[in-house]
């Protein structure tokens, strides 16, 4: 039997994967978030399912790719039959609570279409997406007026220390202070390397741990999965002192970008370094002020775990809790000349993910490294597998990691990972580009030798990551590549035929049908 009890998923947005010192950053260290690598397995080739925060979490939450979950924008809800942890979970007695972000877009047509009133224990379920809301809070608060920014806890929390203003949020935590005391408005990435107007004890990252502490300590003896899910290093990119100004230019590392992408780039690709956050990140002077402060929120997550840590020692809950560590997509940073997410690079779709247990049948792997390809959609299924819950296979398309995580690889164990995004959020891309909502759809397969992109309506974009691990040479439209993009194109049909979207009849009915008394006596075409 498991030794665990407790599961606790933390996850940062829009952290970089090499944004870490025990991932190889020279001068950003994160000793806690080090500490917790040695204790358990480091994954080096971890992948999101699409660089967009809202599906990417979604099929964390499902398990499930966004083709098959649906959830294919930020603006986008699940579909009310897709199951997510609580589903899982919850029958088991088990209280699957989030602190911090989920970008879960609540699903009021669906519930009014089924009669499901929201104020009930269903509908509150369903419109968080399976969680137990002790502080939701998913940290984009522009719009005073809006009901997430009227009833959100952390301006409350803001407005009783004695911060005013009808937009706390913005104003204060994510915003500068001019020489008279003004406003400087935090979405203007020029007053990054300025100090936030709030204590460093009241920002959202301290907050966000406080709350995990305390629901922590809520729950005494009783088991219990908690999402924490920290707003940071996601834009405004504003820290409070003294991380504002830990980190310097000269620490940030040399951006990856060559002069030869710029030459008849793909039409996507072209479109998308058009983009106001491309634009910006392009120029150095913008990354050597972001950047170091970005880095200075990364440390600021990474002093706090030092303390959620310290007390899950106290408490001996280090004892009988899984921790997994991760991210819901990457960061460009000026990297291909890009700002902000969703194409198809690693510095994008690479994500960190550190998995500890408790278990003595994982000494064996404690700080160790995993080179398989891994996919975020298998972080589920390992809770499942952790925690012993059995579940049929007609959901579920990641695959547990416990196999991996005890040291031995399966001989059937992907060779590829797959993902999708979708852009028709991007009106301008879109309009650009002459395309459709509905004609907005790529899909990415990356093996270690190729990567490959289809971009629906147009030329497909290839990478040789053995002669070009950097990505800055697409040979997608070289005619002594047709054949390769054939063949993987080939592979992306298969794979996406075989998405599951027959939920509702498990493997295990069709197997037992003949055996079904009501069936098996018939005699259809007899003679």
């Amino acid at each position: 039997m498991s030794k665990v009890r407790n599961i606790l998923f933390i996850m940062c947005d829009q952290l970089r994967w090499d944004y870490l010192s025990c991932y190889g950053h020279p001068s950003l260290k994160t000793p806690n978030i080090d500490a917790l690598a040695r204790k358990g397995v480091r994954f080096t080739k971890a992948y999101v399912q699409s660089p967009t925060c809202g599906p990417s979490r979604m099929s964390v939450y499902t398990g499930r790719y966004v083709s098959s979950h649906r959830s294919y924008g930020n603006y986008v809800p699940l579909p009310v039959d897709e199951m997510t942890w609580g589903d899982y979970l919850k029958p088991k007695g088990m209280q699957v609570a989030v602190v911090g972000k989920t970008h879960v877009e609540p699903n009021y047509t669906e519930l009014k279409r089924l009669g499901i009133p929201p104020e009930s224990e269903r509908g509150r379920f369903l419109l968080a997406g399976g969680f137990h809301e002790i502080d939701r809070h998913d940290g984009v608060l522009a719009d005073p007026n809006s009901e997430e920014a009227v009833t959100n806890a952390y301006s409350r929390f803001l407005r009783e220390q004695g911060y005013e203003g009808d937009n706390p949020w913005l104003d204060q935590a994510n915003s500068a202070a001019g020489d008279n005391g003004e406003v400087l408005n935090g979405w203007q990435m020029r007053y990054a390397n300025l100090p936030a107007r709030v204590k460093e004890e009241h920002s959202e990252t301290a907050y966000t741990t406080t709350r995990a502490i305390e629901f922590i300590e809520s729950r005494g003896e009783d088991p219990w999965c908690l999402h924490l899910s920290y707003i940071k290093p996601h834009w405004p990119y504003v820290a409070p002192a003294p991380y504002h100004d830990m980190y310097t230019a000269s620490d940030v590392i040399d951006v990856v970008r060559h002069p030869d992408e710029k030459r008849n780039p793909h039409p996507l690709y072209a479109s998308y370094m058009q983009h106001m956050a491309s634009r910006e990140f392009s120029r150095d002077q913008v990354r050597d002020t972001v950047i170091p402060v970005y880095m200075g929120l990364v440390k600021q997550i990474d002093d706090h775990l030092g303390r959620l840590f310290a007390f899950l020692e106290k408490a001996g809950r280090m004892e009988d809790t899984m921790i997994i560590f991760t991210s819901d997509h990457g960061d460009y940073l000026g990297d291909h000349w890009l700002g902000e997410k969703e194409l198809y690079h690693e510095a994008a779709n690479r994500i960190p993910l550190l998995i500890y247990n408790p278990d003595e049948r994982w000494d064996r792997t404690r700080d160790t490294v995993c080179d398989s390809f891994v996919e975020a959609i298998d972080i589920l299924p390992t809770i499942l597998d952790t925690l012993n819950v059995q579940v049929t296979d007609e959901r579920l398309e990641g695959h547990s990691l416990l196999p991996l995580l005890e040291g031995t690889t399966p001989e059937d164990w992907r060779d590829r990972v797959h993902w999708e995004f979708d852009y028709s959020f991007r009106g301008i891309t879109r309009e650009d580009l002459g395309r459709q909502p509905h004609q907005c759809s790529t899909f990415v397969i990356r093996t270690d030798r190729w990567k490959y992109v289809y971009v629906e309506g147009f030329p497909p974009i290839l990478f040789d990551l053995k002669g070009d691990p950097n990505e800055f040479h697409d040979l997608g439209q070289d005619p002594a590549y047709k054949p390769v993009c054939d063949e993987l194109l080939a592979e992306l049909l298969q794979w996406k035929i075989a998405r599951k979207t027959r939920t509702t009849a498990s493997a295990d009915f069709v197997r037992s049908f003949l055996d079904d008394p009501r069936f098996s006596k018939m005699a259809i075409g007899q003679w």
